[in-house]
């Protein structure tokens, strides 16, 4: 059986849905720079609290999911590549910002869906 672009998409907005525990190391804001042929990828320190809620480490309020959150970046990385910005997260920086397994293997999906959206010029929404 030959998988066809609306069976994709179909698997992965299912998986979209799954619940996924949050990376005590923090979370990323990843966009494009079209200008400057970049990716980015904006990186925030959290704590996880006994609920599995990253809340904010400076005012102890839990970070919502959705909408407007006005917090302040710990780095900012740029790639022009997927591979680059993984090299700079993952292999340069000491200690490390992901610290679970499942969180990286997520923001190496996103970065390659946001190289393919930059060298196309379709249009990137992180997942």
């Amino acid at each position: 059986m030959d998988l066809i672009l609306e069976d994709l998409a179909a698997i992965d907005n299912k998986l979209s849905q799954r619940h996924i525990d949050l990376d005590p190391g923090g979370y990323f804001i990843i966009y494009l720079d079209r200008g400057a042929s970049l990716i980015y990828a904006k990186h925030f320190t959290n704590v996880i609290d006994d609920q599995g809620l990253a809340v904010d480490p400076e005012t102890g309020k839990v970070i919502p999911a959705k909408g407007k959150v006005e917090r302040t970046h710990t780095t900012v990385f740029s790639g022009r590549t997927a591979k680059e910005l993984c090299v700079k997260i993952f292999e340069e920086t000491q200690p490390c910002p992901v610290t679970q397994l499942d969180h990286a293997s997520y923001l190496g999906r996103e970065f390659v869906r946001a190289e393919v959206a930059l060298v196309t010029g379709q249009e990137y929404v992180q997942d």
